[in-house]
């Protein structure tokens, strides 16, 4: 899949996100130009579309048996499946604490761009598996989101 607006970005310095990295955590970060408000922004992301939504089912499926959470945390406040922890009118940062590895996600609006980072800090062996398996699958759907988000 092509996506020639969506371009990968090292994580903009106003993001959060920076407070939670430490070595060897898996960071990426892809922007498109868009002056979108991040929540909304974040609700088109996380609307996926069928094939995406077919991913997560297997994703559902694969996972059930290690006992991992595929709906995230009961809270009032969330973006698709993502719990929002926190919310600036520049970034909102959603995402939870797993068993196998804490993840977030940050939509920032900056200077005419949305970007939409993802940060993974994996707790053992099977948490970097996880991470490698769902690796392209991850890519795609970050891409695709940030292409709707461009369409919007």
């Amino acid at each position: 899949m092509q996506y020639p607006n969506v371009r990968k970005i090292a994580l903009p310095q106003a993001s959060a996100l920076h407070r939670l990295r430490v070595p060897g955590d898996f960071l990426d970060c892809y922007s498109v130009a868009s002056d979108m408000h991040p929540r909304d922004a974040a609700n088109i992301i996380t609307t996926f579309p069928g094939w995406a939504q077919f991913l997560l089912v297997i994703r559902r499926i694969v996972t059930a048996p290690f006992g991992l959470d595929n709906d995230g945390p009961e809270v009032a406040d969330k973006v698709g499946i993502f719990p929002v922890e926190s919310e600036t009118p520049q970034e909102l940062i959603a995402g939870f604490d797993d068993k196998h590895l804490n993840f977030r996600v940050s939509v920032l609006s900056d200077d005419g761009n949305i970007s939409l980072a993802t940060w993974v800090a994996p707790h053992n062996i099977g948490g970097r598996i996880y991470l490698a398996a769902i690796m392209p699958f991850h890519i795609a759907i970050a891409r695709n989101a940030l292409a709707r988000v461009a369409r919007a």
